[in-house]
């Protein structure tokens, strides 16, 4: 929940784990810091997570100001802001559902659940897609017959509400990049992906068609040979059903190890589990990589963020990362790598390397905001 303003203040942040496992919670953290607090709930599904939630909701005090909803929606196709809810984009998201069936379907349960309880409450949706809609056609087109591209099979990228908020974040630090420069944003979490910007817009990101391309992530495998599916379907006779569920939920960090899709876990084994190393590895030189591409690509580098769970928080993680990037001007104090420091870069590095914890919510509030007044 956020209060009007710029940026949007927060009241209360929380989140839901394990929904559907053991262990489910709701978790409640007051907006300005404090305590959290944790509800334990058994919660079968999302449809019973929403109607939990909303419960939980209606026995705040602060449920009598509430105005508006705003969503993340994962996949947006072409739409480039944010958009009030009609059943209009309800009746689009429901029919490019197979672009997007790890996400699309739950996300509109979601608002949906919220019209039937809350039918007087706007709702806005704010397409995780929507940043990238200013890449060039170069950057969007798939090497497939062109026949499949006027049904819309591209590229379209993803993390747009992280990327969105860090190039905000950049802008009022100063860094003169955020508008006229080369940056290259690392959201790395359990999903993780890199944006090249130039100026302010996007001109390229890892992900594509789906938000299982590009780097290797937790439980996702990012960018595989397409001769291998072919291969594993008819070898394995895995179906289509079979080949998304491997590739979304049983690859990544997780089918490398074989223990773990959590980076945490995985440092923690390294220098007993060989799995465990290598998949650290693998992580590692996927996202140099990835840097050393959008550096090409933007023709240089004026400043590297790293964001999200990973590249918040796990020093190791970013300084594997930057070893062997000096020649592009890379180069990261150690101390204050290790300390998570908001600039990690040296003073004789030409490139600023940044940690900047995201804050997708907000992109949300203040874009739900700024549609419903």
């Amino acid at each position: 929940m956020f209060a009007a303003g710029r940026p949007p203040a927060a009241l209360l942040r929380g989140k839901m784990d394990r929904i559907g496992g053991p262990g489910t919670n709701l978790s409640i953290e007051p907006g300005q810091g404090g305590a959290p607090t944790r509800i334990d709930a058994h919660l079968e599904d999302h449809r019973t997570a929403a109607e939990f939630l909303m419960q939980w909701l209606e026995s705040q005090p602060l449920f009598a100001t509430i105005g508006a909803v705003g969503h993340r929606v994962v996949h947006g196709m072409l739409h480039a802001r944010p958009e009030r809810v009609t059943q209009e984009l309800l009746d689009e998201l429901k029919g490019i559902i197979p672009f997007d069936p790890e996400h699309l379907p739950r996300e509109i349960e979601l608002i949906e659940a919220f019209q039937r309880r809350y039918a007087k409450w706007p709702q806005v949706a704010c397409f995780d897609t929507a940043f990238h809609r200013s890449m060039p056609r170069v950057a969007t087109q798939l090497s497939i017959p062109r026949r499949y591209a006027v049904k819309g099979v591209q590229r379209y990228g993803f993390h747009g509400l992280s990327y969105t908020y860090l190039i905000e974040e950049l802008e009022r630090l100063g860094d003169p990049a955020a508008t006229h420069g080369r940056v290259i944003l690392a959201h790395l979490g359990s999903g993780a992906s890199l944006a090249a910007v130039r100026d302010g817009k996007s001109i390229d990101t890892s992900m594509g068609f789906t938000p299982a391309a590009g780097l290797v992530m937790g439980t996702r495998s990012g960018d595989l040979d397409p001769g291998l599916l072919c291969y594993l379907g008819l070898s394995q006779s895995l179906n289509a059903t079979q080949l998304q569920t491997m590739v979304n939920h049983e690859s990544g960090l997780l089918g490398i190890s074989e223990t773990s899709a959590d980076v945490r876990d995985l440092l923690e084994r390294e220098t007993r589990d060989p799995r465990a190393a290598e998949a650290i590895a693998l992580f590692c030189y996927q996202a140099k990589k990835w840097i050393g591409s959008f550096a090409a690509a933007l023709g240089g580098l004026d400043t590297l963020v790293f964001a999200g769970g990973i590249g918040e928080n796990s020093a190791p993680v970013r300084r594997r990362i930057c070893e062997g990037l000096e020649f592009l001007g890379i180069d990261i104090d150690e101390t204050e790598n290790d300390r998570h420091a908001p600039r990690i870069s040296t003073g004789t590095g030409r490139v600023s390397v940044r940690v900047i914890p995201t804050d997708e919510e907000s992109v949300i509030a203040a874009s739900t905001l700024a549609l419903v007044g």
